[in-house]
C-alpha cells in the first residue's frame, strides 16, 4: 500500500475523517500526527477520540505530554513537543504496547522510542479552513487500515 491522501474543506469534515479512522482503530495501534501548529492535530484526534466513543473533551496535552481518555477502547494522546531528550524514559512503551490505541503529536522528536510499526499522518494546509491529509503506513497492519479508510472515504 502506498501512501493516499484525503482532502477536507473544513473542520466537520476533518472530524468526520478522523471519526472513520477512529471506529477502525484495535487494541496496540499507534497514530502519529505530523504538521505545523495549527495544522488540526488536535482537532484530528478529537475525531478520533469520537470515533473510539469518548465522551470526555479531548484537548491538547502540550504542558502535560500525556492524556488518557476511556472509551471503546483507552485513548493515549501525547504530544510530545515540549520533550527535552529524545531519549528521556517517560515509559512510552507502556503506552505503545498497551491495552489501548495511541496517538502522538510531534512523534518525530521521539523516532527512536517508536515502535517499528505504525500510520502516521501529514496534516498540511490547503488554504483557509481547507486541510490535507497524507497517510503513510507503516506495517501491514496499518496498510489494511489505510486501504478500509481510503475505501471508506473516496466515491470512485
Amino acid at each position: 500500500m502506498q501512501t493516499f491522501e484525503i482532502l477536507s474543506s473544513n473542520t466537520a469534515e476533518t472530524h468526520t475523517i478522523a471519526r472513520s479512522l477512529g471506529k477502525l482503530l484495535q487494541k496496540g495501534d499507534v497514530v502519529l500526527l505530523e504538521g505545523d501548529l495549527g495544522a488540526g492535530k488536535t482537532t484530528f484526534t478529537k475525531g478520533i477520540a469520537d470515533g473510539l466513543d469518548i465522551i470526555r473533551n479531548v484537548n491538547s496535552p502540550t504542558f502535560t505530554i500525556i492524556k488518557e481518555y476511556m472509551g471503546r477502547l483507552p485513548l493515549y494522546h501525547m504530544d510530545v513537543y515540549r520533550v527535552a531528550d529524545s531519549y528521556e524514559d517517560l515509559g512510552f512503551d507502556e503506552y505503545f504496547y498497551g491495552g489501548g490505541v495511541t496517538v502522538v503529536e510531534w512523534a518525530h522528536l521521539i523516532k527512536e522510542q517508536l515502535p517499528t510499526e505504525y500510520l502516521t499522518i501529514y496534516l498540511y494546509h490547503a488554504g483557509d479552513d481547507q486541510r490535507k491529509f497524507k497517510f503513510e503506513p507503516v506495517g501491514e497492519r496499518y496498510e489494511v487500515l489505510c486501504k478500509e479508510l481510503r475505501d471508506e472515504n473516496t466515491s470512485d
